[in-house]
């Protein structure tokens, strides 16, 4: 019940009559959110046995739920790899959180800088999860 399949809710796209990628309506949010010291305990994957234990952070599953009930698509997108999506699946059941989907096998070691072609925004998670304000920031840019 609290994982569901993704819904048809993206927007085709055709650029000089051939078929892109289909984009989200505006405001549809498409969030990928990280685990392990984001919405629990930090656990590194050479402690898995700490998995199924750990301790929800405040607020992270009142927002995620909220983004979720909203529209919006969950995905979890973590380090943690694919031998321990089972624990990790159970722990996500098992503390309600409602999501999309989940991606394992992340880059682990941070400092990220994701390059694509449709908009990216990037939210660092410093210890509170709450509604997303904007703010302005200095950004890296390709060099026209």
């Amino acid at each position: 019940m609290k994982k569901k399949k993704e819904e048809k809710q993206f927007i085709e796209k055709v650029e000089n009559g051939v078929h892109v990628s289909p984009v989200l309506p505006e405001h549809i949010k498409n969030y990928l959110i990280d685990i392990d010291g984001t919405i629990c305990d930090d656990i590194p994957n050479e402690e898995p046995e700490r998995m199924e234990f750990a301790a929800v952070y405040p607020d992270a599953l009142q927002t995620v739920n909220q983004w979720y009930d909203e529209g919006h698509i969950i995905t979890f997108f973590t380090s943690r790899l694919e031998e321990h999506r089972e624990v990790t699946e159970k722990w996500l059941q098992k503390h309600g959180f409602k999501y999309h989907g989940m991606m394992m096998g992340k880059p682990r070691g941070g400092n990220y800088h994701w390059i694509d072609n449709h908009i990216v925004r990037a939210t660092r998670f410093e210890g509170k999860f709450t509604n997303l304000i904007e703010v302005q920031a200095n950004i890296q840019v390709f060099e026209k």
